[in-house]
Protein backbone atom coordinates (compact mmCIF):
# COMPACT_ATOMS: atom_id res chain seq x y z
CA UNK A 1 0.00 0.00 0.00
CA UNK A 2 1.08 3.83 -0.75
CA UNK A 3 0.56 6.35 0.97
CA UNK A 4 -1.24 8.27 -2.01
CA UNK A 5 -3.33 5.25 -1.79
CA UNK A 6 -4.64 5.60 1.61
CA UNK A 7 -5.91 9.18 0.32
CA UNK A 8 -8.28 7.70 -1.80
CA UNK A 9 -9.38 6.30 1.58
CA UNK A 10 -9.95 9.48 3.56
CA UNK A 11 -11.69 10.96 0.78
CA UNK A 12 -14.42 8.35 0.57
CA UNK A 13 -14.48 8.74 4.51
CA UNK A 14 -15.40 12.46 3.81
CA UNK A 15 -17.93 11.63 1.22
CA UNK A 16 -20.18 9.98 4.29
CA UNK A 17 -18.59 12.07 6.93
CA UNK A 18 -20.52 14.93 5.21
CA UNK A 19 -23.60 13.35 4.51
CA UNK A 20 -23.82 12.45 8.00
CA UNK A 21 -23.39 15.92 8.99
CA UNK A 22 -27.24 16.57 8.26
CA UNK A 23 -28.40 13.66 10.37
CA UNK A 24 -30.09 14.89 13.26
CA UNK A 25 -29.26 13.97 17.16
CA UNK A 26 -31.95 11.03 16.73
CA UNK A 27 -30.55 9.90 13.15
CA UNK A 28 -27.09 9.54 14.51
CA UNK A 29 -27.93 7.52 17.63
CA UNK A 30 -30.54 5.64 16.58
CA UNK A 31 -30.45 2.19 17.17
CA UNK A 32 -30.18 -0.45 14.69
CA UNK A 33 -30.05 -4.42 15.01
CA UNK A 34 -26.90 -4.76 13.23
CA UNK A 35 -22.55 -3.03 13.39
CA UNK A 36 -22.34 -0.98 16.48
CA UNK A 37 -26.02 -0.11 16.21
CA UNK A 38 -25.90 3.64 15.64
CA UNK A 39 -24.47 5.07 12.90
CA UNK A 40 -22.33 7.42 15.53
CA UNK A 41 -21.19 4.49 17.78
CA UNK A 42 -19.81 2.42 14.30
CA UNK A 43 -17.83 5.53 13.03
CA UNK A 44 -16.11 5.91 16.41
CA UNK A 45 -15.80 2.45 16.27
CA UNK A 46 -14.06 2.71 13.19
CA UNK A 47 -11.82 5.58 13.87
CA UNK A 48 -11.12 3.74 17.29
CA UNK A 49 -9.40 0.68 15.38
CA UNK A 50 -6.74 2.96 13.81
CA UNK A 51 -5.94 4.60 17.27
CA UNK A 52 -6.11 0.99 18.57
CA UNK A 53 -4.28 -1.21 15.84
CA UNK A 54 -1.71 1.91 14.07
CA UNK A 55 -2.23 4.65 17.81
CA UNK A 56 -1.40 2.07 20.24
CA UNK A 57 0.51 -1.02 19.00
CA UNK A 58 2.50 0.02 16.01
CA UNK A 59 3.68 3.81 17.55
CA UNK A 60 2.98 3.29 20.97
CA UNK A 61 1.12 6.32 21.34
CA UNK A 62 -1.42 5.48 23.54
CA UNK A 63 -1.86 3.15 26.94
CA UNK A 64 -5.14 3.27 26.04
CA UNK A 65 -6.71 3.89 22.84
CA UNK A 66 -10.22 2.99 23.08
CA UNK A 67 -13.33 5.53 24.07
CA UNK A 68 -15.41 5.13 27.24
CA UNK A 69 -19.09 4.84 26.56
CA UNK A 70 -19.49 7.97 28.57
CA UNK A 71 -17.33 10.22 26.18
CA UNK A 72 -18.76 8.38 22.70
CA UNK A 73 -22.50 9.20 24.05
CA UNK A 74 -20.99 13.38 24.31
CA UNK A 75 -19.50 13.08 20.91
CA UNK A 76 -20.89 15.12 17.67
CA UNK A 77 -19.96 14.82 14.32
CA UNK A 78 -17.59 17.08 14.28
CA UNK A 79 -15.90 15.25 17.46
CA UNK A 80 -16.04 12.05 15.31
CA UNK A 81 -14.43 14.09 12.19
CA UNK A 82 -11.83 15.35 15.12
CA UNK A 83 -11.10 11.31 15.88
CA UNK A 84 -10.58 10.54 12.53
CA UNK A 85 -8.04 13.21 11.90
CA UNK A 86 -5.71 12.04 14.56
CA UNK A 87 -6.12 8.55 12.65
CA UNK A 88 -4.87 9.97 9.98
CA UNK A 89 -1.73 11.01 11.28
CA UNK A 90 -1.43 7.60 13.29
CA UNK A 91 -1.41 6.54 9.32
CA UNK A 92 0.58 9.36 8.19
CA UNK A 93 3.22 8.50 11.32
CA UNK A 94 3.58 4.82 10.15
CA UNK A 95 4.47 5.28 6.33
CA UNK A 96 6.53 7.71 7.78
CA UNK A 97 8.37 5.64 10.30
CA UNK A 98 7.92 2.24 9.24
CA UNK A 99 9.13 2.61 5.42
CA UNK A 100 11.80 0.58 5.00
CA UNK A 101 10.03 -1.88 7.55
CA UNK A 102 6.57 -2.24 6.43
CA UNK A 103 6.60 -5.80 6.93
CA UNK A 104 8.91 -6.18 9.91
CA UNK A 105 6.53 -8.36 12.77
CA UNK A 106 5.89 -6.76 16.16
CA UNK A 107 5.40 -8.08 19.10
CA UNK A 108 3.49 -7.31 21.81
CA UNK A 109 1.09 -7.35 24.29
CA UNK A 110 -2.43 -5.03 23.55
CA UNK A 111 -2.28 -2.03 25.81
CA UNK A 112 -6.34 -2.08 26.06
CA UNK A 113 -7.01 -5.94 26.84
CA UNK A 114 -5.27 -7.02 29.91
CA UNK A 115 -3.88 -10.76 29.48
CA UNK A 116 -4.50 -10.75 25.68
CA UNK A 117 -0.66 -12.20 25.54
CA UNK A 118 1.71 -11.52 22.84
CA UNK A 119 0.43 -10.35 19.85
CA UNK A 120 2.67 -10.93 16.42
CA UNK A 121 1.58 -8.38 13.30
CA UNK A 122 3.30 -6.41 10.85
CA UNK A 123 2.52 -2.44 10.27
CA UNK A 124 1.60 -3.38 6.90
CA UNK A 125 -1.37 -6.37 8.17
CA UNK A 126 -2.70 -3.43 10.64
CA UNK A 127 -2.81 -1.09 8.25
CA UNK A 128 -4.44 -2.66 5.84
CA UNK A 129 -6.72 -4.57 8.50
CA UNK A 130 -8.08 -1.25 9.64
CA UNK A 131 -8.68 0.15 6.22
CA UNK A 132 -10.88 -3.34 5.63
CA UNK A 133 -12.43 -2.58 8.95
CA UNK A 134 -13.35 0.96 7.78
CA UNK A 135 -15.01 -0.70 4.50
CA UNK A 136 -16.78 -3.34 5.98
CA UNK A 137 -18.87 -0.96 9.04
CA UNK A 138 -18.92 1.71 5.65
CA UNK A 139 -21.78 -0.28 4.41
CA UNK A 140 -23.41 -0.86 7.47
CA UNK A 141 -23.70 2.96 7.92
CA UNK A 142 -24.72 3.20 4.31
CA UNK A 143 -27.60 0.60 4.77
CA UNK A 144 -28.52 2.61 7.85
CA UNK A 145 -28.72 5.60 6.25
CA UNK A 146 -30.86 3.86 3.74
CA UNK A 147 -33.16 2.58 6.73
CA UNK A 148 -33.57 6.07 7.90
CA UNK A 149 -34.73 7.34 4.14
CA UNK A 150 -31.52 8.42 2.83
CA UNK A 151 -30.01 7.57 -0.93
CA UNK A 152 -26.09 7.27 0.32
CA UNK A 153 -23.79 9.19 -1.72
CA UNK A 154 -21.27 6.31 -3.69
CA UNK A 155 -18.30 5.82 -0.92
CA UNK A 156 -16.63 3.27 -3.07
CA UNK A 157 -13.28 4.31 -4.05
CA UNK A 158 -14.09 3.18 -7.94
CA UNK A 159 -16.95 6.04 -7.02
CA UNK A 160 -14.39 8.62 -6.89
CA UNK A 161 -14.17 11.20 -9.94
CA UNK A 162 -11.29 10.57 -12.57
CA UNK A 163 -10.55 14.44 -11.31
CA UNK A 164 -10.35 13.22 -7.70
CA UNK A 165 -7.60 10.63 -8.83
CA UNK A 166 -6.01 12.98 -10.55
CA UNK A 167 -5.37 15.28 -7.89
CA UNK A 168 -2.71 12.38 -6.54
Amino acid sequence: MEKHEYEWVKQTRQILLDQCKHLNENELTKEFGFGFLSIRDSLVHVAGCYHAWLGSFVLSKTASPLLTKEAINNMQIDDIQQYFQQADIYVDSVFEQFNDKFDEIIEKELSWKEGSGPIRKTPHQLLIHSITHEFHHKGQIVAMLRLLGYTPKNTDILGLHEKEFAKQ
